[in-house]
């Protein structure tokens, strides 16, 4: 191993972790062909797993991606040997319940209670059902991703909407020990590498506040018993404006208020993660000049290769680079332009990283996988008038068309292949490693009080 990446492991809090070479190279398709040593590109996934829901979308990737066999292995074998950080994203999801939801249905169940029984049944079924458990274990062994910041909020600033989704996410990490834990200090990821575990560290979505408007004490104190309850990141807007400041889908991009600066000030004195990946520019951009500590943008593009609301332009880049923060680039096809794919994607990577440092990019890939027996379950299910659109959901219009084949490319379960695309680009092992997991670690244990 090189001194230089000897030292950044030392520095990440990586050192120590065992490199099992070959672990993860054992490659075969769908018919059991060994694929290790052969010519074929396939790039299949760990022999114990074969699910041609992974494989098409790797598939996809490997046609645009075209790695040399050389590049393909070395990225796959360093994705393996790391600590993979996704710096927001989503734990794979169960298919629903679909006769419970038909029955629900006919007895005239509000819209509300279908829609937190559907949201239960994708986000707590992996812990009761075994064929879902099944699936959510191989989903993360083909993702090869160690912890995620795991969207445990619903976009919102009501306690009480908040706190269904974070027992949601709890529930999962009490019941599965074993196997996918609650991260609550950055050490805790060294941990779950070393013991071939997973982590989910909670993003609320949204600064808890009770409405009360009583004093400013009273608006603040939500952060700290969120901070107690799990929550290590939080947003501080949603797409639209709240009492902290406008979100990115506002047309006046009118910033921080009063309010919001001192939520920034009270989030640094807590220890959570300050994140502007939905607010509108002037807010991010004074949120992380006001910082004391690193902010991020877990999940984004940059606006100089194609600009969309929830893309951030370079002198937001720049203040966040300055506070030691980091970009992390999504895999949203109408955010990314161009092509929309995994290409796309790693424009986006590489830009950031040869303007400001391969220190202040990651990845938050912003999908989710579904399980295969979802629409099984969605024909159950009877269709319903369509709603209207979210609030928090109102977009500007574009004429971008999204397609199967730019979001299979960038499935959550071709994490290993993000790897390759970067070992393509001629970024180092310690570089990579950065971009991958590194940044990430070092940004929450630089912000925890611990």
């Amino acid at each position: 191993m090189s001194l230089e990446r000897r030292d950044f492991l030392k520095k990440a809090g990586l050192a120590g972790i065992s490199l099992n070479t070959g672990r993860w190279l054992m490659y075969e398709d769908g018919n059991g062909n060994d694929l290790s040593n052969s010519k074929n590109q396939r790039g299949g996934f760990p022999r114990q797993i074969f699910n041609e829901k992974i494989q098409e979308a790797r598939d996809i990737a490997l046609s645009i991606l075209k790695p040399s066999k050389k590049d393909l292995e070395h990225g796959l074998e360093l994705h393996a040997n790391s600590v993979v950080f996704d710096t927001y994203g989503f734990m794979p999801r169960a298919g629903y319940d679909g006769a419970k939801i038909a029955d629900a249905i006919a007895q005239n169940a509000s819209v509300l209670e279908i829609n937190d029984l559907q949201e239960d049944h994708h986000m707590t079924r992996c812990v009761d059902v075994p064929e879902e458990r099944d699936e959510f274990v191989e989903a993360f062994a083909a993702s090869g991703v160690t912890c995620l910041f795991q969207n445990a909020g619903e976009e919102s600033n009501s306690v009480q909407v908040l706190l269904k989704r974070l027992a949601r996410f709890t529930y999962v990490t009490d019941m599965m020990p074993d196997f996918a834990k609650k991260g609550l200090l950055s050490g805790d990821a060294l941990d779950a590498k070393s013991a071939n575990r997973h982590l989910l560290y909670f993003s609320g979505n949204g600064v808890p506040m009770p409405l009360d408007m009583v004093s400013l004490e009273e608006e603040l104190r939500y952060i700290r018993v969120f901070y107690q309850l799990g929550i290590r990141m939080m947003h501080l807007t949603y797409n639209r404006r709240n009492l902290i400041g406008d979100g990115c889908g506002e047309p006046t991009d009118a910033g921080l208020s009063d309010f919001g600066r001192a939520v920034v000030q009270e989030m640094n004195r807590v220890g959570v993660l300050i994140d502007i990946a939905h607010s509108g520019w002037q807010t991010s951009l004074e949120a992380a000049q006001l910082s004391d500590r690193s902010i991020v943008a877990s999940h984004t593009t940059c606006a100089a290769i194609h600009e969309h609301i929830r893309s951030k332009p370079d002198k937001v880049i720049k203040a966040i680079a300055d506070k030691e923060g980091y970009i992390g680039i999504c895999c949203i096809p109408r955010f990314l332009g161009g092509t929309g794919s995994i290409a796309d994607m790693m424009k986006h990577i590489d830009y950031v990283a040869k303007k400001y440092g391969p220190e202040y990019v990651g990845i938050g890939t912003d999908v989710v996988y579904v399980s295969r027996h979802a629409p099984e379950q969605n024909r159950k299910i009877p269709e319903r008038p369509k709603g209207r659109i979210r609030w928090e959901a109102l977009w500007p219009p574009d004429d971008f068309k999204e397609t199967q084949l730019m979001r299979k490319s960038m499935a959550w379960t071709n994490w290993p292949l993000f790897t390759v695309g970067l070992v393509q680009m001629g970024y180092s092992d310690v570089d990579i490693q950065k971009i991958i997991g590194g940044n990430a670690l070092r940004v929450l244990q630089s912000v925890s009080n611990r």
